[in-house]
Formats: C-alpha cells, sequence, structure tokens
C-alpha cells in the first residue's frame, strides 16, 4: 500500500507511542526461560514482536492471551523448550532469530529458523561463529552467511567473546547461550549498546556481572524468577515525532510515557547538540527502565553536526530520521562509524542516500554513513519504503517538509513496528 503525504502546517497534540519493541520480544522470551507464571502488559501488537511470541509457542511454551491483551506466559524452566514440529517462521524479525539463536544453542534437539525474503539477505555469521566456539552445531546458508539456519544444540562451554562490532542481538544471543553453558561467558563490545537484555535476566535471578562494556553471565543456580512487567513506550518510534515536531513550524508535541534508558537515547543527545528545542518531564521508573514524557517545540535554525564513535549503537535505529533532520540543519552533517546500517531490513545508508536525493537532498554516501548539507529546500517525490519500516516512516516525515505532495511506495511495512503511525501522524497535522 502507498501513502500519500502532504505539507503540513502545525504538528500540535499530544500522543503514546506504542510499547518498546525491544523490551517486548525479551519479556515473552525471557518469561518462557522462567520456571512460573509471567505477566506481560502493554506489548507491542506488532508483526516483529508476534514472531517472537509464536516462535516460543512452537517451542511448546503454553501462553495465553486475556481479553484485556495481557499476556501470560506459564514457563516451566530453562530446560523446558520442546523440539518444534515445523521450520520456525521469524517473519522479518532479525531480534527473534538472533536471540532464539542463543536460546537454541542450549537445547539438546534440532530447530530450523527460517523468515521473509528480507530477514534471508541479513548477516547472521555474527551469531554463528561465537555460538560454534560454544560448542553449537549451527549453519546457515551460503557458506553460513544467511538464513534459514540449522540449529543442533546442547553441550556449550563458556567463551570470552571481543565483539567487533557494538551490536545488542548479538550480545543478547551469546549471554542466552551462556545460561546453558559450563563454566563463565563474557561478553566484551567495544561500545556499549542497549542493554535490555542484562537489566532483565539480572531482574530474574540470572548470574549475571556487568563492568563497563564486559558482561560475564553463569548458569543459574536456581530457576530464572516468573516477573509481571508493564512495557514503557518505544523511543525508537517516539524519535519519528520528536523528529517531526523540530522540523514542522508552529509544533508543539508532548510524548507520553517514552522509555529514557540511556543506551536508547542518542537521538536525543544529537538533537539538542544540533540545537533542538526538547524538555524531558515526569521522569519515574517503570519495568526497571526510566521513564518521561517528551515535549517538543520547532527548532528555528538547527546546525549541523559531526555523529561518530561511541554514540552510534545508542541512535542506530534513528539514523534514517536523523538523515531527514540533518537536511534542515544549517552547514554540513556527517555521520560515520554506522556501517552496519548496511545490514538492516535494508541497506539503510543507501536507502536513505537514493530517496532524499530524489526531494532535492545534497547528500554524499560513504561505506559507513552519509554527509548531507543543509538547509535543504526538499521537493515532494515518489519514494521508495525498500519495504524497511523505520525509512518508511523517515521519509514520511521528510514529506511533511517538502514542497507540494510526497508518495511513499509500499508504505504498510511500518505494521512492522508501529501500524498506528499513520493514524497519529494525521491526528497531529494542523
Amino acid at each position: 500500500m502507498d501513502r500519500l503525504i502532504k505539507k503540513a502546517k502545525a504538528l500540535k497534540g499530544e500522543i503514546t507511542p506504542p510499547p518498546d519493541k525491544s523490551i517486548s520480544h525479551r519479556a515473552v522470551m525471557f518469561a518462557s526461560l522462567a520456571k512460573g507464571q509471567s505477566k506481560i502488559k502493554n506489548f507491542l501488537w506488532a508483526k516483529d514482536p508476534l514472531s517472537s511470541l509464536n516462535a516460543m509457542r512452537a517451542l511448546g511454551v503454553e501462553i495465553t492471551i486475556t481479553d484485556s491483551k495481557e499476556i501470560i506466559v506459564n514457563g516451566k524452566g530453562l530446560h523446558s523448550l520442546k523440539e518444534p514440529e515445523n521450520v520456525i517462521d521469524c517473519g522479518n524479525s532479525g531480534t527473534t532469530m538472533r536471540l532464539l539463536s542463543g536460546i537454541l544453542a542450549g537445547q539438546p534437539f534440532l530447530s530450523i529458523l527460517t523468515g521473509d525474503d528480507s530477514l534471508r539477505q541479513r548477516p547472521m555469521r555474527r551469531i554463528i561463529e561465537p555460538l560454534r566456539l560454544m560448542g553449537a552445531n549451527i549453519v546457515g546458508r551460503a557458506e553460513n552467511r544467511f538464513p534459514p539456519l540449522v540449529i543442533k544444540g546442547g553441550s556449550l562451554k563458556g567463551i570470552k567473546y571481543n565483539m567487533p562490532i557494538a551490536s545488542a542481538q548479538v550480545k543478547s544471543a551469546i549471554l542466552l547461550a551462556g545460561l546453558y553453558a559450563e563454566g563463565e561467558t563474557s561478553v566484551t563490545e567495544p561500545y556499549k549498546s542497549r542493554d535490555h537484555t542484562e537489566k532483565m535476566l539480572e531482574s530474574m535471578g540470572a548470574e549475571i556481572q556487568i563492568e563497563s562494556n564486559t558482561i560475564r553471565i553463569n548458569p543459574p543456580l536456581h530457576s530464572l524468577k516468573p516477573f509481571d512487567i508493564t512495557i514503557p513506550n518505544d523511543f525508537s518510534s517516539a524519535a519519528f515525532f520528536i523528529a517531526g515536531a523540530c522540523l514542522v513550524p508552529n509544533s508543539e508535541v508532548l510524548i507520553k510515557n517514552v522509555c529514557l534508558n540511556k543506551t536508547r537515547t542518542g537521538f536525543l543527545e544529537i538533537l539538542k547538540s544540533m540545537g533542538a528545542d526538547i524538555e524531558i518531564l515526569n521522569i519515574k521508573e517503570q519495568a526497571g527502565e526510566p521513564v518521561g514524557d517528551i515535549f517538543v517545540r520547532s527548532s528555528a535554525a538547527l546546525k549541523g553536526v559531526t555523529v561518530e564513535g561511541e554514540i552510534i549503537p545508542r541512535l542506530i535505529d534513528e539514523f534514517p530520521v536523523l538523515c531527514v533532520v540533518a537536511t534542515q540543519a544549517e552547514g554540513i552533517t556527517i555521520i560515520r562509524d554506522a556501517k552496519d546500517l548496511r545490514a538492516k531490513e535494508s541497506d539503510r545508508i543507501k536507502a536513505m542516500t537514493s530517496e532524499l536525493s530524489k526531494m532535492g537532498v545534497s547528500i554524499k554516501e560513504f561505506e559507513d554513513g552519509v554527509e548531507i548539507k543543509g538547509p535543504c529546500r526538499l521537493k515532494g517525490a515518489e519514494v521508495y519504503s525498500y519495504k524497511d519500516h523505520r525509512i518508511a516512516m523517515a521519509l514520511s516525515i521528510a514529506g511533511l517538509i517538502a514542497e507540494g505532495e510526497t508518495v511513499i511506495k509500499e508504505a504498510d511495512c511500518v505494521d512492522i513496528s508501529f501500524p498506528e503511525f499513520y493514524d497519529l501522524l494525521e491526528m497531529l497535522q494542523r
């Protein structure tokens, strides 16, 4: 389905973004490994997290959904999973495939993981190599580069692993395998990536220690504890509305109950350094995570910045919409050290370079990022989503400030993470 976007005069109002996608995945997976009943409220009912829920059901976990959309997981412990009767379809979800590979590496049975056309082109050697070092028998297509993955797990041993690239998904896969390994498993990242896995496992009683960028885990002495959780709302989804309110003149938008985990909010730091008018209000704790409201006013004069190094893993999902913000900043914005973006749902570096160029943006592509010269007067165009939810949403924000009409091709891919995106966007427009 295509989507027509017209220039907005203002964005005004209050929204609540969808529940956090990363935490939704982990909640349903980790509850399945606990011993006892866990309750999950405010789960993200979108395609990606549902892939994780359905995968755990395929592994024999009893999961029920109440009339009020609360999820009840009756976990029976780390060693209670059953061999699936069929191939497990992870859909478009790299999180499902990578985290599940870590869990399945410790299971004494055969599993096969596949996904849609996009997921079957995403790199999996980055998890296959460390899991093999631990003793898992795991193979992938094209010399272990891509899915489908065939996993015969069991008899793992702990390793010390230095990650070449900071990745929460790879880190999580290794830590989950470490729950089943003999001895200690440690993972060291070059920069700190999102830490929801460590926080949640620690709250469940896992034997885990965190020191700077190194995380150590041992198989637990006791069963992992079940939990009741109300999932906070997703910062990465809120980011599109933060950007929109910054860019569209005369805007004032309040975004409610957003997860403000510091490993996720690099985008806020960069916007403030560019001169954005943003306030954080009503900070509290929810599910072990800092949560608050974000109030954004349109910004009269943004300035270009250089974005590189340790902050990149903390804004990796926000790259597409950061490119859109950069088009309206005075001077040069440079984003580097982001080569991993070429292996997301699409090649996001190539996608944003191509589609913003169609809208009149002066943008130069590097192997690991982009350079954007602003401010630029955007013009409406027909642009392609690459069936990537974050590309579609970022280009929609660009359409709000472009002259004329912008058509987003195959915009329904937003259902991967944010089915209500266009409804909320229309509600705010004035």
